[in-house]
Order: structure tokens, then C-alpha cells, then sequence
């Protein structure tokens, strides 16, 4: 493969961008926006990278592979993109999803810690053990700065010889049609393009855009300290992280929320996504019952029908690749996946069939909210 087209500078079109361009391909990434723009799927500031997957060994395995990619780009850029704090899973049951990951975790050696209840009081400022049987720890786990390493790699693919191309587009056939009339062919045409590829592809595959939202609250200086994990719990469906970068602390609930059109504005977040989200900090986290509210926002997702993420050939264009279906998981996966589909289009090792197109089942649980199992 000597020359690839990619369509959507997100994390996982930039990641492609990235693995081929330094394998010597000619990359041109074509988006409507600058990389890492908050109306893309791949905005904002933060995402957890965790290896836990309950039972899925691919997804584990991917997450760990990713791990050790960002840390290359980290290299490549002189910039700390992964912010190593740990992650803490609030198990509320002996043998519920958190039990299911630490069978993965032995099963591929990859580090945790089963921990009493109460052992939450050393890891967070304030902390309740109330209604839980253990903490799962990922001690290598912690949160990626997104927007930062989105535009990271679409430099790093630049500086390998990429052409990053501002411009809206449209398939034509195995090619793509931009805005100013230009067409771009090459010898594979991959549309990671978010939210818009269940519109531009919606004869064969089917992505739901949704609103999601975000709340951040001034938890004073005790709550910056680097030794502060990041959370979740998947009964609940909500996850955060401690005070990064000055933007206070994170608190998202993560069941699936409205449907939003890609092209519209992200509206403001609600009173009631923030009740919610101060429900779960007043009974996990007690000093933070009152914490000041200082800022909220809403991201989008783009979710596929069972939380599988889609890489795969188009049915009538074999050199045309649909690649998406983050599902509110994708972001850390970026680069272990770009790994995975770059091998797949160089025709050395196929894909997981789970990521295929073609029918699929419900929700698999594969991000944080397990509570809509």
C-alpha cells in the first residue's frame, strides 16, 4: 500500500494518519475541522485510559497495546499526554464485571490490586465505603489529555510526511469528494469521520449521535494531588477524575443520552445531569457534597448498536475502509487499533470479527455504563 486517504482527524483517524504515514505510506487526512475540535467526538480535554473490560480480552488487550503507543507518541512529541494516576473501580457486588476484569487481568498479566472498602480513604481526599464489597485499582491506568494528543498526532503524521487538509467531503464511488470539487483516490479510502459515518453510510451501518454531559467542581488543592486516582463505577454508570490541568473535578454520568444530529450545536448541560452527578460525589466522596460548581459542558458520542467499534471494508468498494463505533470507549484505543486495521489493509492479519459490518446484538457493556445492561 503506497498511498491512503483518510477521512475524519479524530482519534482514530489521526491514529491511522500517524501509523502509516511513519511506515512510509502517503497520507492525506482530510477533516471539517482542526484536530480535536470540541464539536467531534474526540474534543475536550480528558478521557480515561483504563485496561478494564470485564471479560473481553480484545478490548483488555488493545487497551494495554494502547498504553504503550501513547507512551511512544508521548516520544515522539515531548509532551505529556498520559497523565499516570491510576484508576479506581467501585465493585458493589463480589462476583459482578469487576470480578470478570480481574480474570482478564491475570489471564494477560497486567497489574492490579483488589483492595478493601475502606482502603478508598488513602486513595481519595474524602471517600465513603458505603454499599461497596471491594475496589478494583488499575495502578498503570490514569487519563489521556485528548484534545492535546489528537492534535499530537495529527503533527506527528504531518512531520512523517502527511498532508493534513481542511475540507468537508463526500464519497464518490472509491474515492472522496471534497468541498472545492477536488476528488482524492488512493490505494485505500478510509472515512473515520465520527458521528457522520452513520449519515454518509447509513445503507450499511448504523451510528447513533448522542449528547452527552460533563460536570467539573472546584475540589479545592486536595483534590489536584497527583496520587488522586481517577473512578468508576459501572453499577452506577458515572466516572471522573480528580482536578487535572485546573479544570476541577470530573464528574460524567454515562448512560446513553439524547440523540443529536452531528451537525448541530452541542447544547449547554442540564440541572439534572448535575443533581445526578452531585448525588453520586455527596455519597461516594462527602466533601464534596456542596463543591462549587465551575463549569459544565456536553461531548458527543457515536454508538454503535452493541458498543463494538467498526473497522472494516465497504461491501461494494473493497478498497474503501469504514472505520468508527467509538461508543464512549474508543478514544483510548486509538492507537492499538490503528496497529490492528493498518496490518488488515496491508492484508497481513484480518480483523476481529466483532468489528465487522452486518447484524449485531445489544449493548455489550464495554464502556461505563453498566447499568443500562
Amino acid at each position: 500500500m503506497r498511498s491512503a486517504v483518510i477521512l475524519g482527524a479524530g482519534a482514530f483517524g489521526a491514529s491511522l494518519a500517524w501509523w502509516l504515514a511513519r511506515a512510509g505510506t502517503q497520507v492525506t487526512l482530510v477533516d471539517q475541522f482542526e484536530p480535536g475540535d470540541p464539536r467531534t467526538t474526540s474534543g475536550g480535554e480528558s478521557r480515561l485510559i483504563r485496561c478494564g473490560h470485564g471479560p473481553d480480552l480484545h478490548y483488555t488487550a488493545s487497551a494495554r497495546r494502547a498504553r504503550t503507543l501513547w507512551r511512544e507518541l508521548e516520544a515522539e512529541c515531548g509532551e505529556e499526554l498520559l497523565v499516570e494516576c491510576g484508576l479506581t473501580w467501585f465493585a458493589h457486588r463480589e462476583d459482578g464485571w469487576e470480578a470478570q476484569a480481574i480474570a482478564s487481568f491475570e489471564g494477560l498479566g497486567i497489574p492490579y490490586e483488589r483492595l478493601a472498602p475502606e482502603a478508598g480513604a488513602r486513595l481519595f481526599p474524602s471517600f465513603s465505603p458505603d454499599g461497596l464489597a471491594y475496589l478494583l485499582h488499575e495502578p498503570e491506568a490514569g487519563v489521556l489529555r485528548a484534545q492535546r494528543a489528537v492534535r499530537a498526532l495529527a503533527r506527528r503524521a504531518v512531520a512523517h510526511g502527511a498532508q493534513l487538509v481542511r475540507a468537508t467531503a463526500r464519497p464518490e464511488g472509491a474515492a472522496a469528494r471534497l468541498d472545492d470539487g477536488r476528488v482524492l483516490e488512493a490505494d485505500v479510502v478510509v472515512w473515520a469521520c465520527g458521528a457522520w459515518l452513520g449519515r454518509l453510510f447509513a445503507e450499511h451501518l448504523r451510528i447513533q449521535s448522542t449528547r452527552q454531559e460533563l460536570f467539573f467542581f472546584d475540589g479545592g488543592p486536595a483534590w489536584q494531588a497527583a496520587g488522586v486516582p481517577a473512578f468508576l463505577d459501572f453499577e452506577q454508570a458515572i466516572y471522573g477524575t480528580r482536578d487535572i490541568d485546573g479544570l476541577g473535578v470530573k464528574a460524567a454520568p454515562d448512560f446513553d443520552g439524547p440523540e443529536l444530529d452531528p451537525d448541530a450545536e452541542l447544547p449547554p448541560a442540564g440541572a439534572a445531569g448535575e443533581a445526578l452527578a452531585r448525588r453520586f460525589l455527596a455519597q461516594r466522596f462527602p466533601g464534596l457534597a456542596h463543591a462549587p460548581l465551575r463549569s459544565s459542558k456536553c461531548c458527543r458520542y457515536e454508538l454503535s448498536t452493541d458498543s463494538h467499534f467498526i473497522a472494516a471494508p465497504h461491501p461494494e468498494h473493497p478498497s474503501v475502509w469504514l472505520l468508527g463505533g467509538g461508543s464512549g470507549h474508543g478514544f483510548k484505543h486509538g492507537p492499538a487499533l490503528a496497529e490492528q486495521v493498518a496490518a488488515a489493509l496491508d492484508g497481513r492479519t484480518p480483523l476481529p470479527s466483532h468489528l465487522a459490518l452486518g447484524d449485531r446484538g445489544g449493548v455489550s457493556g464495554l464502556r461505563t455504563a453498566g447499568a443500562i445492561l
